[in-house]
Formats: structure tokens, C-alpha cells, sequence
């Protein structure tokens, strides 16, 4: 017998031709989802469905029904396929109720061609949905999982095309629906290739290249991990889908540990209410033994849960360890040796690094937290207190301005010379010391902006270049812009906002905030949101807009998948640690020799 899956859980698959069973207790469609890395689906050819059930690697029913077989070929889908999202719908009816939640739960089961059942997962605790996730089939290091997902979609089969990012998901789902009614014509079968096949209708130069293939590991024990493995045209492309594939996949793992204790939890507390009220358990030593086999299999199960998750975080922190040393330096931390001889690129990156993100039960597990540049949202740095701060006001605000001060010491040295330039609105001149790295190796545009009238010039210089290169892009004449004009991205450093803002400087914030990434121009600001009390609600929408950081260990950011909250690390230097000021002296350097 296969394994019994909870929500989340995941499991090898130990064959690559595969029946996937689905039964229901009412007619329901069938369909599978082609997807890249992130599991997202870009074409609506890469849908097997009733109306076209057969793809390279993949063939789905020609109709609703209540009972399904699935056909998956792991060898034969086309490369840039990493994962297959396998999903049921409810057909719509006259007089029926279309959801999940009117009927019993339906079940998918995962067997090899010769009928070997490899895992099974019931999909409970489904209500209004009409559509849902059953299971992902996926590709870690060249070895292939099923996942149980249960992710139900009240707005139906277009909400979930949607969610795959599928363009024009609400026809692709209408289309769907009406090819697998009962009623529907059915489709002619499919063309034959060369070998007698179906014909791959994918374009014949989208191959993304093939990762590096894992090293074989003993007998029985899975593969030895590969930095960069994972798609992408370059070493670094690469490096970046594996730290997202690292980061999901403890989310998955963590997401079906914890499912499983809580449905562990759950049954013990109705087995030993059911043992309480039975009259017959109290006759003798029945009820003990009744308590003592509901609490049997409630360890039995979390045991078995624990043991998986262990199992995983084991390879994920063996993958961490030769990932880790591989990272270029906008993704790798300060004390990697990357730094140490330190050179400007020639181009930028694809991300950055903003900090660690780790979950309680993996704490040593640290899943490097890269961004894309350039970045979409400006960042916001928390001065104010958090459950981990580390001393007073001072000590807060001190250590907040440094983690700004590194972060715009990486983006300058991860950038061509010339092409990122920093700002600095300081107020009170409160952070002198911390911006010492910056101002001593001349590495501003300029001295950090003083007082009300330094911010007022600041903010009205930023706003003007703004305008220009806004109006330049919408013209479609980047030659309007003035001869000489610094086409370099601004990162604009506020220290202890809202100090020395008036209205009119508030309401220029905001505007590149909106705008300014869009022009070149970004904001990071320092702040304790309750020195900006006095506002009222009129700054929500600056604190909404920004990315909040935190100097501290803090669990502030939710993953996309399940919704986990991540503690969050900031990228800063080991303590005592020189290597800001080091790689900041080579910035200027470069700048230097090459004027």
C-alpha cells in the first residue's frame, strides 16, 4: 500500500511512467497543467484537458466523470517542463450545486504503469470550491516528488488558471468546460509523430539549457545536491530558481509537517471523547486501552510526519551547504569569500540579497532572501521596536541606519560603474557615524542633506528627474532628455523619517515612492512608524507600499504558497567585520580610474 499523504506532504516518485486515479463522487474534469519552475503556465497548449487530453508526457479523460486515469510519462515532457499540476474542476449544471463541498471528499492515487500504488491523498476540507489543486508532480535535482496540495478555488477554474498565471484564464477555462461536458464531441485523435507519438507543438528553439546533473549518490540514499542546479541561461539564473526551489520546498515540507500534527491533534481529541462517552468502554480497562491506541496512533503519526520532515530538511540543509559557497556576491552573505577580492561587473544582477528567512522548526536552515532588480517597491527599514529588538531607541535607530548603509554598499558594488548612485536625506545629522562608510569613501552623489531645506532640495531634485525621464519613456525619446543627464539609478537613503518633512515634503515623498521606480529612482527609508503618528492614516499608503525590513529577527514576511510567517534576518557583516568599508573603497576606486 502507498503512502498516505496530508496537505503539503511530498514524496519520491520512484518511477517516471505514472497513473494518477481520481475518484469522485460525481462527475468532475480532469485536467493537467504544464508549468516552469514556479510551477507557472504561460500558453494555453501546455493545458491537457477533455478538449485536447494529450500532450507530450501527459493524456487526461475526454469527458467529466466520477472516475479518472491520468497518464504521466516523466521522461518524455519536454525540458522546460519542471512541474505538472494536476486539478480538478466541477462541470457546471443546471440544478446542482457546483462545488466541492456538497459532496464527499474526492481521492488521487499515484500508482506506477504496473498498478504499484506509491502514495494516495484524500481531499478534505473543501466548501465553496469549485475547483482545485489536487496534486504537483515536480522536479527537484533531476529526481521527481508528487505533492499533496488541496487548494481549492471558490471562483472556479478561471481563478485557478489565473493563479498559474495563464493569460486570459476565463476563456481557456469556458473553452475547457465546454470540451468536457458529456454532451461535447469528442476530439479526433491526436497526430502521430515520427515514432508514432503526439506531435510536440512546443516552439522548436524554446529549450531553456539542461542544469548540471546531480552527482549519484550510495544506494538508496538520494542524490548528492549540485550548486546550480536548476534552469536558466546562466550560473547565476540558475542559482536563483535553486534558492526558490530550496525556499518552497521547505514550505511545502514545514506546511505538511504541521498539517499533520494538527490532524493528529484532532483525531486524538475525538478518539478519547468518543472512549469518554462509550458505555461500554467504561466496563473493565477498556476506556485505558482506547486512550492508550488513540494516543498509539497519534504518535505513530506524528512520528511518521517528523521523520519525513527530517528526512527533507536533511537534503535541503546538504544543498544549502554547497549552494551557500556558490553565490555571486549580490546574492551571497558578507562573509563570504566572494568579497574579499571583490570586482565590479560588467553587468547587473538579476537579484539581490535583503537577508536570511528561516521557520522555527528548521531555525539553523537559513533560505537566502534575493529580490529582483531593479527593484519594483522601495524599502523600509523598521527603527521601532520589535519582539527581538536588542536595547533602547538609540541603539535601534543606530543598527537600523547600518543595515541600510550595507544594503547600499551591495547595490553599489553589484553594479557596472556609473550605473547606481546613492543619496542621503539625514535631517538631524543623527546618523553621522553609521553613514561614515559611505561619506569617507566619497561613494554619495553628495553630504548627506541636512535640516528642512536639505530635504525640501532633495526631494524637489528627485521629483524634477523623475518628470524627465517619465516623460521621456511615455515620448518614446530617451534623446529629449539634457545633454549630459545621469542616467545612473538613484537609491535615496531617509534617515529618521518624518523629521524635517513638512506637507509639501510628505507629498513629494509619496510621488517617488508611486514613481520612482519605474524612472530609476528608489527609496529606502529609516523610521519608526510611530514617530509618524501624528499623521493619522495619511501615511498608510507610503508604509503599504514599501517592503518593511527589520534590523532584528522578526516574523514578518509570509511566504506565496501557504502563507508561513518567516523570520526574517538582515544581510550585515559579521561583527568587527571591515568588508563594507573594504568593498565600498574598491567602489570608489573603480569610479575613479574610470573617469
Amino acid at each position: 500500500m502507498g503512502t498516505e499523504l496530508v496537505r503539503g506532504q511530498n514524496h519520491p516518485l520512484p518511477r517516471t511512467r505514472l497513473e494518477i486515479l481520481i475518484s469522485a463522487e460525481v462527475p468532475v474534469l480532469a485536467a493537467a497543467a504544464l508549468g516552469d519552475e514556479r510551477g507557472l503556465v504561460h500558453d494555453a497548449h501546455r493545458i491537457a484537458h477533455a478538449g485536447a487530453p494529450v500532450l507530450p508526457g501527459i493524456e487526461v479523460p475526454r469527458a467529466a466523470a466520477a472516475e479518472h486515469r491520468v497518464f504521466a510519462d516523466l521522461n518524455a515532457l519536454p525540458g522546460t517542463v519542471h512541474r505538472v499540476t494536476v486539478l480538478l474542476a466541477m462541470p457546471e449544471r443546471a440544478g446542482t450545486e457546483s462545488r466541492f463541498g456538497a459532496t464527499a471528499a474526492p481521492r488521487a492515487t499515484v500508482t506506477g504503469a504496473d498498478g504499484t500504488e506509491i502514495a494516495r491523498f484524500t481531499l478534505t476540507g473543501l466548501d465553496a470550491e469549485a475547483a482545485v489543486v489536487a496534486l504537483e508532480l515536480y522536479r527537484r535535482q533531476d529526481d521527481w516528488k508528487v505533492r499533496a496540495v488541496g487548494q481549492g478555488y471558490a471562483g472556479g477554474l478561471a481563478a485557478l488558471l489565473a493563479d498559474l498565471g495563464l493569460p486570459r484564464a476565463r476563456e481557456v477555462a469556458e473553452a475547457m468546460g465546454e470540451a468536457g461536458h458529456p454532451a461535447a464531441p469528442q476530439p479526433p485523435p491526436p497526430e502521430a509523430g515520427p515514432t508514432g507519438g503526439p506531435v510536440d507543438h512546443s516552439h522548436p528553439r524554446r529549450h531553456e539549457p539542461p542544469a548540471p546533473a546531480a552527482t549519484t549518490g550510495p544506494a538508496g540514499e538520494p542524490p548528492r545536491p549540485v550548486a546550480g542546479d536548476a534552469a536558466g541561461w546562466s550560473m547565476e539564473e540558475r542559482l536563483y530558481n535553486q534558492v526558490w526551489g530550496m525556499f518552497e520546498d521547505l514550505t511545502r515540507a514545514t506546511a505538511a509537517l504541521r498539517s499533520a500534527a494538527d490532524f493528529a491533534a484532532a483525531r486524538l481529541d475525538r478518539e478519547l471523547d468518543a472512549a469518554l462517552t462509550d458505555p461500554r468502554a467504561r466496563i473493565g480497562g477498556a476506556a485505558d486501552a482506547a486512550r492508550e491506541a488513540a494516543r498509539a496512533r497519534h504518535d505513530e503519526l506524528v512520528g511518521r510526519a517528523q521523520a519525513a520532515y527530517e528526512r527533507d530538511l536533511a537534503q535541503l540543509t546538504a544543498e544549502s551547504e554547497v549552494v551557500e559557497p556558490a553565490l555571486p556576491s549580490a546574492y551571497a552573505r558578507w562573509d563570504n569569500p566572494v568579497w574579499h577580492d571583490h570586482r565590479m561587473p560588467a553587468d547587473p544582477p538579476q537579484a539581490v540579497r535583503l537577508g536570511d528567512l528561516h521557520l522555527p522548526e528548521s531555525a539553523p536552515l537559513r533560505i537566502p532572501m534575493l529580490v529582483r532588480l531593479p527593484l519594483e517597491r522601495g524599502l523600509w527599514v523598521d527603527s521601532g521596536a520589535t519582539p527581538g529588538d536588542f536595547g533602547d531607541s538609540v541603539e535601534r535607530r543606530r543598527r537600523a541606519l547600518e543595515v541600510a548603509v550595507a544594503l547600499a554598499a551591495r547595490l553599489l558594488a553589484v553594479h557596472p560603474v556609473g550605473e547606481f548612485a546613492v543619496q542621503v536625506v539625514d535631517p538631524a545629522g543623527a546618523g553621522a557615524r553609521p553613514l561614515g562608510a559611505l561619506t569617507r569613501t566619497g561613494t554619495l552623489t553628495g553630504p548627506p542633506a541636512h535640516g528642512a531645506a536639505g530635504v525640501a532640495q532633495t526631494l524637489e531634485s528627485l521629483t524634477r528627474r523623475v518628470d524627465l525621464v517619465r516623460m521621456a519613456i511615455s515620448g518614446g525619446a530617451a534623446e529629449a532628455l539634457p545633454d549630459g543627464f545621469d542616467s545612473a539609478r538613484r537609491l535615496l537613503i531617509v534617515n529618521d523619517f518624518p523629521q524635517g518633512f513638512d506637507d509639501r515634503a510628505l507629498t513629494g515623498l509619496r510621488f517617488l515612492a508611486d514613481e520612482g521606480p519605474a524612472a530609476g529612482v528608489h527609496l529606502l527609508l529609516v523610521a519608526d512608524r510611530g514617530d509618524a503618528g501624528a499623521y493619522g492614516p495619511l501615511l498608510d499608503p507610503l508604509w503599504r507600499s514599501l517592503m518593511r525590513l527589520t534590523p532584528s529577527p522578526d516574523d514578518h514576511f509570509a511566504d506565496p504558497w501557504v502563507g508561513h510567517a518567516w523570520t526574517f534576518e538582515p544581510a550585515l557583516p559579521p561583527h568587527g567585520s571591515a568588508v563594507v568599508q573594504q568593498v565600498l573603497s574598491a567602489v570608489s576606486a573603480a569610479r575613479i580610474k574610470g573617469k
